[in-house]
């Protein structure tokens, strides 16, 4: 039984931190007010300020120890995490979730944070929250409507997501638990503690700047890995900024996707808004959910 931490109330404390890729303090002054507005207390984390030289926001160590402060902090109601990149990865198996499974808190993120909530959904069955970022506040950022789900899921509203039809959709109805994530970091976690079991969920993927050959290669070891055989569903995503190769691979993204699960007849929907780019809801991941794909419209539904 998935495990679903409480939703915040007017006064609650979200702690923000920044456990992979560096960010400058004053790219997260935009979002600190945001959360003032909604009505949040702030604690920032040390690695918000610290002082990096290197793609890091701090040593690893320093990382973990900032991550670790507020998973423990009870004080601290949930932590949203000011950027991805890359770096969790290098931290995970050295922190302590003793005292964050008996108190859960709604860990905020996507991107490189995929490796935390692929590790919480299937180390210890607790749901998290697939979202925007600290830097998604800045002007030029995601558009307010998906600031605002991001808010509604915070408060604890059901979300029910309705968007256009795709050419490529595969259309039918589906039920399962909500999982999924960048699409580098999910084939990254093969192999670890940390991978992603998929059987009977719905899954979503997004990636930004990958070459095409290599989203190739990675859904080739999802797929070898049996990540796509079993699913209720698949919820594609943005892919953002991919390149081609020189002599070019002949397919986009979206049709390697569909050549890639064409062997399976569960329902596919493509361009969903959860990615780098403008769009990106917020999904509450590891929770029910219902995907109706239909010819007219796709809606994904929280149960």
């Amino acid at each position: 039984m998935i495990k679903i931490p409480p939703y915040l109330r007017k006064g609650a404390t979200i702690g923000i931190t920044a456990p992979a890729g560096f960010m400058a303090l004053e790219k997260i002054s935009a979002c600190i007010d945001a959360l003032q507005e909604w009505g949040y207390v702030v604690k920032l984390g040390d690695t918000t300020h610290h002082i990096s030289d290197s793609y890091f926001s701090a040593p690893d160590e320093d990382r973990r120890i900032d991550l670790q402060r507020l998973l423990d902090d009870p004080d601290v109601d949930a932590i949203l995490c000011a950027r991805g990149g890359y770096g969790v990865s290098r931290i995970i198996d050295r922190l302590d979730f003793k005292s964050f499974r008996k108190h859960p808190k709604w860990i905020i993120g996507f991107s490189d944070i995929t490796v935390l909530h692929s590790h919480l959904y299937m180390q210890y069955d607790i749901a998290s929250l697939h979202g925007p970022m600290a830097g998604a506040f800045q002007p030029g950022g995601p558009g307010s409507a998906s600031l605002e789900t991001l808010r509604e899921a915070l408060e604890g509203r059901s979300a029910e997501y309705s968007i256009a039809t795709n050419p490529l959709n595969r259309t039918g109805v589906a039920r399962g638990e909500l999982v999924g994530g960048n699409l580098t970091l999910l084939a990254h976690l093969i192999g670890s503690e940390s991978e992603l079991k998929t059987k009977r969920t719905l899954l979503f993927l997004e990636d930004l700047g990958e070459t095409i050959y290599n989203i190739d290669r990675m859904l080739v070891q999802l797929k070898r890995s049996g990540k796509l055989a079993r699913l209720s569903g698949l919820i594609v995503g943005g892919f953002t900024g991919i390149r081609d190769t020189e002599r070019p691979f002949g397919r986009d993204a979206y049709e390697l996707i569909r050549e890639h699960v064409s062997d399976y007849d569960y329902p596919v929907c493509y361009g969903f808004p959860v990615s780098h780019d403008k769009e990106n809801v917020a999904l509450k991941h590891g929770i029910e959910h219902e995907l109706k794909v239909e010819r007219e419209e796709v809606v994904l539904r929280e149960r």
